[in-house]
């Protein structure tokens, strides 16, 4: 079956659940129509569903081919590429001083979420670039983005972010690429990059890399880091395409997934050193790379819940065609579609639940962030931008955890044909691995969410977040509507075991360190299950006051999380507050 966006879910989802349309009433997006979005969204699902869906089997069938350097994509791929340019897709929330449309980074989230649906192997791509556009765009010289930025924002070049190195992987302060500054202010660079997205590709005439390296005084770990720009072509003063630089691709990843994605590595120094660029000041590169990072990470969070959408839809239609056994208590002749039979069911409605959750905890990061850039009131901006923090690794953690389980039970619902490839089940549960693991593994995002964002002022962030859902919990009580079923008394026994698992982990981050450690991953996911269950019944009462012809289905899919998802966070308290002195005896357990 093909994709098709859920373009009524992601509205309510982004409007209410995620808060776009109350940031746009404060003023906070100036004279932004909110109405835009569901036009965009709905053309953006077209050019899904007509070019790039059917390229997603072809992708993961081809894959790429790498021969004396230059990588070949996946037959069509080039020509959707163009097709995106020329659609404007790439320039979707783009600077406008450089060609872009300038719209709210909420809406390009909701692009992202369709690409990845649609065809994760493809949406890769501009994801990076995205990111190399802010980085530039916030860190860059003004001479590098005269020569740059508007290539990349319409998508005429792509960009990359290398950091990861044989030894330098999560730990970047390993990294051993050298730079050396020339006379002529540029700087000649060597090293190894391993595991480069789209390092090396034929969908463009030029690449933009952003390359972290060490210069030869710099002070040791991640304080001596800087960021260049290196291009694979040098661009001549009048803006045409100049000499070949000294940076290449001399191998590609053979891979689990995502194999219509070239992972590349990529060689500098065998002919002198590439010409990099400077960006930003010397030993400050991770600070730029952070920009890129948390764009990055949120994209990520995209990929697990476009993943999941596109299983969960695959999975539903197979359960409605797969004739397997009979309905409890029919009686007569044939078999039913597997659909019937509540356990496929429990399983659908997990898959369809926890996709939404992630898609508006998503969403709720995409405007937190916009609003951190966009409100004139200094006070509004700082605290989304501390919201955005908060939210950031549960968007990239917990939406891709979910865009695994999720691919998981798409397979289980096709049964033994969920094993065989030809179903395509296979191919998203495969994609999908890695979004756990790349951008920072969610046991990094957890180990932040602890250690940074739950400890930032005090637990000041946390406490706000939670107050909010708390006034959301008391709305769904008062609501007094039958079809809520328990989910007030659920969300509010999960939220309460959230905020004693704060108070617990706050006293000990810095006092017993390895016991918050112990309990960071858990945690992560008791805050999602928590804030996804709360959000998602936002989006109910949404529904249901503003007479939506479909409230109902919101009303029970709010209530399905409430009271077989959001139950799980008293048992994470639990594996939080006591997990500790088991975790410690691993050593004996795993050593002895």
């Amino acid at each position: 079956m093909t994709y098709r966006a859920p373009i009524s879910d992601m509205l309510l989802s982004l409007n209410h659940g995620a808060g776009l349309k109350a940031a746009v009433e404060a003023g906070h997006y100036g004279d932004f129509d909110a109405d835009i979005a569901a036009a965009v969204l709905e053309e953006a699902g077209k050019f899904a569903t007509d070019v790039l869906a059917p390229l997603n089997k072809v992708g993961d069938e081809h894959g790429i081919k790498l021969d004396a350097g230059k990588v070949t994509t996946a037959p069509g791929w080039p020509d959707a590429y163009k097709r995106w340019i020329e659609g404007g897709w790439n320039a979707v929330s783009g600077p406008e001083d450089f060609g872009g449309q300038g719209l709210p980074l909420a809406i390009n989230a909701a692009c992202t979420e369709i690409w990845s649906a649609s065809n994760v192997a493809f949406g890769l791509c501009p994801l990076l670039t995205a990111s190399a556009i802010e980085a530039l765009d916030a860190h860059g010289s003004n001479e590098l983005k005269k020569i740059y930025l508007e290539k990349l924002v319409s998508g005429e070049w792509t960009g990359t972010m290398q950091l990861t190195e044989p030894q330098a992987g999560s730990d970047v302060g390993a990294l051993r690429t050298r730079a050396e500054k020339q006379a002529d202010g540029t700087y000649r660079i060597k090293g190894t990059k391993i595991f480069i997205t789209y390092g090396e590709h034929d969908m463009t005439d030029n690449i933009v890399h952003f390359v972290l390296a060490r210069l030869p005084d710099a002070p040791a770990g991640t304080k001596g880091i800087s960021l260049f720009l290196v291009p694979k072509f040098m661009v001549n003063e009048d803006g045409s395409l100049g000499a070949r630089n000294d940076i290449f691709a001399s191998g590609v990843e053979h891979k689990l997934g995502m194999h219509a994605s070239p992972t590349c590595t990529m060689t500098m120094g065998d002919h002198g050193g590439a010409i990099g660029f400077l960006i930003g000041e010397e030993n400050q590169g991770m600070r730029c790379m952070f920009t890129m990072m948390n764009q990055a990470r949120l994209g990520v969070g995209l990929e697990g819940v476009g993943v999941a959408d596109r299983a969960y839809q695959q999975a539903l239609a197979y359960a409605q065609e797969r004739k397997q056994g009979r309905a409890v208590g029919k009686k007569g002749d044939g078999s039913d579609a597997i659909f019937v039979h509540p356990d496929v069911k429990r399983m659908l409605m997990r898959m369809r639940a926890q996709t939404a959750a992630a898609r508006t905890i998503c969403y709720a990061t995409a405007v937190a962030l916009d609003v951190s850039m966009r409100a004139k009131d200094p006070k509004v901006r700082a605290e989304a931008a501390a919201r955005a923090a908060l939210l950031t690794p549960m968007a990239k953690g917990y939406s891709t955890d979910i865009g695994n389980e999720v691919a998981y039970l798409g397979v289980q619902v096709h049964g033994g044909m969920g094993f065989i490839e030809e179903t395509g089940a296979a191919q998203h549960y495969r994609d999908a691995r890695i979004t756990a693991i790349y951008e920072g593994t969610n046991g990094i995002q957890a180990i932040d969410l602890v250690t940074r964002k739950l400890a930032a002022n005090g637990g000041a962030s946390v406490w706000a977040l939670l107050d909010e859902l708390a006034a959301t919990v008391a709305q769904v009580e008062a609501s007094n509507d039958p079809a809520f079923g328990t989910s007030g008394v659920k969300l509010r026994e999960a939220l309460e075991a959230l905020r004693r698992t704060s108070k617990w982990l706050l006293e000990r981050v810095t006092s017993a360190p390895n016991d918050a450690l112990a309990g960071a991953t858990p945690y992560l996911q008791q805050f999602g299950a928590t804030l996804g269950g709360c959000l998602l019944a936002s989006e109910a009462l949404a529904a249901k006051a503003d007479g939506n012809s479909e409230a109902s289905r919101y009303v029970s899919l709010a209530r399905f999380f409430a009271e077989n998802i959001a139950v799980q966070a008293a048992a994470l308290e639990r594996a939080v507050t006591e997990s500790a002195e088991s975790v410690a005896a691993a050593d004996a357990v795993l050593l002895g």
